[in-house]
């Protein structure tokens, strides 16, 4: 797997309000924990769309992984063009950190939002131009993932396109070793 294609819920859609709120650290364990084996096999690139929560921890993520592994790269790309247009200040500054970071950066639509059909398109792009997808998603709590896990489950009947999702429970068991980690044995 050479490019990696990582999304999952918006942060309020987990009840997460800041951005240094303490699940973000769980969050962020899952992904490193998905994505360090694929990196140890070759993996170049993670390619976000830019969106507030899973994307831009992931993004913090890779930038991490960066300091041991220079080679993985991360591609930021946009569904339009600002699409931080209405975002508050403390958001658009941590979007604006990211990309000053990614190593690649442009958008599927070459104009700014017009309708949710710009979504369908950024899903059905990332779903092509990917071979694989870690997705923050469960199924017991719809959310916006939900639209590119139907597109990825979709594109599987017919294409060879690993899906890899990271759970509640996933996370459950990341607090759990966290904590393990923690006490004194």
């Amino acid at each position: 797997m050479k490019v990696l294609a990582i999304s999952g819920y918006k942060p309020f859609e987990l009840g997460i309000f800041k951005k240094d709120h303490p699940s973000v650290l769980f969050i962020k364990a899952a992904i490193k924990k998905s994505l360090i084996p694929l990196v140890e096999e070759g993996l170049e690139w993670v390619l976000i769309s830019g969106q507030l929560g899973v994307e831009l921890w992931a993004a913090e993520v890779i930038f991490d992984l960066q300091l041991d592994f220079p080679d993985i790269k991360l591609a930021v790309i946009t569904p339009f063009l600002d699409q931080e247009a209405s975002w508050n200040e403390n958001n658009k500054e941590w979007y604006e950190s990211v990309l000053a970071q990614a190593d690649f950066i442009d958008s599927v639509t070459k104009k700014g939002y017009e309708k949710p059909w710009q979504f369908r398109l950024k899903n059905q792009f990332f779903i092509e131009k990917s071979d694989g997808l870690l997705l923050l998603y469960d199924q017991e709590k719809e959310g916006s993932p939900k639209y590119l896990y139907e597109l990825a489950v979709q594109y599987q009947k017919e294409n060879t396109y690993p899906l890899e999702l990271i759970t509640f429970y996933d996370l459950q068991m990341i607090v759990e070793e966290e904590q393990y980690k923690q006490t004194d044995f």
